[in-house]
């Protein structure tokens, strides 16, 4: 009875004190890091013990995608980044995908513009 009775002294003590809130003092504390960067989507979003990404998903095959998050999906879609094969394939669509064939020089083409 006795050590209940200190016990609940200690406790009331600390908390008039201010020492056992989740409040300032406490994010004083917080020095661990629990996610670190993801390999697929380059955010710091993959949590270290559970080994998933909060993010993309991954290790999962496929992305994490939501459709109550419409401008999270926005800023990761098609467009935002740099589009290195995307860019040329639209380009060679616009052109009909022809390959084999060589340009006529600019030079050959004012010569039989000015003779017709």
């Amino acid at each position: 009875m006795h050590a209940l009775n200190a016990f609940q002294d200690e406790l009331s003590t600390r908390l008039r004190k201010g020492t056992m809130t989740k409040g300032t003092q406490a994010f004083g504390k917080r020095h661990n890091k629990t996610h670190t960067l993801c390999r697929r989507c380059g955010r710091s979003s993959y949590h270290i013990q559970k080994h998933t990404c909060a993010s993309c998903g991954y290790p999962a095959a496929k992305k994490r995608v939501y459709q109550w998050s419409v401008k999270a999906i926005r800023r990761r879609t098609t467009g935002t980044g740099r589009m290195r094969h995307l860019k040329k394939v639209q380009r060679r669509f616009k052109n009909g995908f022809r390959e084999g064939t060589v340009a006529v020089s600019q030079k050959k083409r004012t010569q039989t513009a000015a003779s017709n």
